[in-house]
């Protein structure tokens, strides 16, 4: 692969893996789980808090293993090989697979019933999928460039919601909604865990750029720059969202609605205005799709380097350069999962995995930091140990709450990561034969 990725690149895919779906989804979660709109606010501000760590976090990874595969080769170095197999598993199966499913469901979920389409959310985000894999397919660049040109939209259409809800507020319409009873303090414990996990779904993400180190340019200075930068700029827009959703519609009304920026676009603009802006939308929320699929197979193909996986997912084209086999296989597999599950669902399965693997992070920096000593690196995490051991406790806390509030789902995502434990020692075994 070649190095073709400078720095403005990498800070518009790393927001690219953040911007999508989910806020245009996840603020009436967020609102509908808590009934009132100032716990909504603080949510936002803490998942952007905890947004802001993890990037911390990974940018002083970044900085000090600038190798191929990113996270992968992190968990690979700090741990054990069969650490980082299990992380590659559950991303093919699981974490990035459920996101691009996610965001191609979203773009379902707005597009059927406003062309009135006769099929399901499902198939129709599977056809999404299967067209972006295709992109992919012919080079990086061509990649990247679709990726910047959906983030772009994304962040056009976070702007535009804002200025509709300027329009839209004080309308009649926001009064006719059923109103929010108050949670008792039972309650509003468990609903705070379910909306942090709504809230950090729709942050989820800084961490992919790291899988194209291969591919960018001075990778050790250049990506701890994108990431902090991109996870900054992500942070004000998610709030200036989750304002204007408030703002426009008021917390009943964003509570029981399925589409959030159409309906404040209706009110704003009326019926044609919201039927631009819910096709502008619906385009939008494949900025994260198009990210996941243009960083995830880079992984599988550093497995396939280290011999860990299957060989013919390192095979890269030689006119496009890029790992073609992997991109076709992480295409199928989210296709698979969008057809597969509702959007609760796979919002459930990714995070109770991803953070599991986050945790493990923040003690790889331990690790690294010990090992490396007083190495001068491009950038480190401020309050060292403990904003990282903060981040770690977070993240496994994260964890347990999807647990207690989604077992199934928990147990399901967990399993399968679980499941890449056999299947690494089969291929260890081939690899070790194959030397003898």
């Amino acid at each position: 692969m070649i190095r073709r990725l400078g720095t403005t690149d990498a800070v518009l895919i790393v927001m690219g893996g953040i911007l999508g779906s989910g806020i245009f989804l996840n603020p009436a979660l967020v609102v509908g789980y808590l009934h009132a709109p100032a716990l909504a606010t603080i949510a936002w501000i803490a998942g952007g808090i905890i947004a802001l760590l993890g990037a911390a976090l990974f940018a002083e990874l970044a900085a000090r293993r600038p190798e191929n595969g990113g996270f992968y080769a992190y968990l690979r170095d700090a741990f054990h090989p069969s650490i980082a197999f299990i992380y590659g598993w559950t991303l093919l199966l699981v974490a990035q697979s459920g996101g691009m499913a996610a965001g191609a469901v979203t773009f379902a979920i707005y597009v059927v019933p406003a062309l009135h389409l006769p099929i399901g959310t499902g198939v129709l985000g599977a056809i999404i999928i299967a067209a972006f894999t295709l992109v992919n397919c012919f080079g990086v660049r061509q990649g990247a460039f679709t990726q910047h040109l959906f983030m772009l939209l994304n962040v056009a259409m976070i702007l535009v919601v804002a200025v509709c809800a300027v329009l839209a507020h004080g309308h009649v319409a926001t009064t006719a909604a059923p109103t929010l009873a108050p949670l008792t303090n039972g309650q509003l414990l468990a609903a705070s865990g379910l909306a942090l996990v709504a809230v950090l779904f729709a942050y989820d993400g800084w961490h992919t750029s790291s899988f194209i180190n291969a591919e960018l340019k001075d990778p050790a200075r250049t990506l701890p720059r994108a990431i902090t930068l991109g996870v900054v700029l992500v942070v004000g827009l998610y709030l200036l969202a989750n304002w204007a959703f408030l703002h426009g519609l008021g917390a009943a009304a964003l509570a029981h609605s399925q589409t959030p920026a159409s309906d404040l676009a209706a009110l704003a603009l009326g019926p044609l205005g919201a039927g631009i802006v819910t096709a502008l939308v619906a385009i939008a929320t494949m900025s994260t799709l198009s990210q996941q699929i243009l960083v995830s197979p880079r992984v599988y193909y550093q497995m396939a380097e280290d011999r860990t996986f299957f060989r013919f997912l390192g095979y890269v084209h030689p006119r496009t350069h890029v790992p073609i086999f992997a991109i076709l296989a992480q295409g199928v597999t989210a296709a698979t999962v969008a057809l597969s599950g509702s959007y609760n669902q796979i919002l459930n399965y990714v995070e109770s995995v991803d953070f599991v693997f986050f945790g493990l992070a923040a003690i790889a920096l331990f690790i690294f930091r010990k090992r490396d000593g007083d190495r001068p690196v491009s950038f480190r995490v401020p309050l060292h140990p403990w904003s990282t051991g903060l981040f770690l406790v977070i993240a496994w806390g994260i964890v347990a709450d999807v647990a207690l509030g989604s077992p199934r789902d928990t147990v399901v995502g967990l399993g399968i990561m679980l499941l890449g434990l056999p299947v690494y020692w089969v291929f260890a075994s081939g690899r070790r034969k194959g030397a003898a």
